[in-house]
């Protein structure tokens, strides 16, 4: 969704509502595509001196594998989104403010960055996921395997040996 903000910006309208989708179904993260429904957002954009500040509420259900376990995990994430836009910047790398020099608003990439940058780096399917047996690939959430726990290092037999 592109927004025109000329109106925000000079202040011929105050607050500026906006909804919408879109799509990030093509989206790989960590070798799946876990976006298993559209991003659902709301927000507004509230002008002031020359300034605006952006406002966004976005939902969507994300399935993924369990880094640990490989079990499927369905999440519902809700998210809150606060930016300042501004139509010139003083200084070049400055990361508070959003530049929008045309004063309109690409709503889906901005939010969809936002998406990216927010998602956990690592997801569990609970905090406590034991994971899987590195030997034999049980799920050790379901159960004990029945490997040897003792397995030696390779490089430390010669040790072993000694205290024998």
């Amino acid at each position: 969704m592109l927004l025109d903000l000329r109106k925000v910006f000079v202040e011929e309208i105050k607050e500026l509502p906006f909804s919408g989708t879109f799509d990030l179904s093509d989206t790989e993260i960590s070798g799946s595509y876990p976006f298993v429904t559209p991003i659902i957002y709301s927000g507004t954009v509230k002008g002031f001196a020359g300034e605006a500040q952006m406002e966004a509420e976005v939902s969507f259900t994300f399935e993924i594998p369990c880094d640990r376990c490989t079990e499927m995990l369905r999440r519902e994430y809700r998210y809150h989104f606060s930016h300042m836009l501004v139509r010139t910047l003083n200084q070049e790398d400055n990361d508070d403010y959003i530049l929008v020099e045309d004063e309109k608003l690409d709503v889906d990439e901005l939010l969809r960055a936002d998406i990216l940058l927010e998602l956990p780096t690592k997801f569990l399917c609970k905090p406590d996921c034991k994971g899987l047996c590195s030997q034999c690939g049980q799920n050790l959430n379901l159960g004990e395997c029945d490997c040897d726990k003792r397995r030696i290092d390779p490089r430390l037999e010669v040790l072993q040996q000694l205290i024998q």
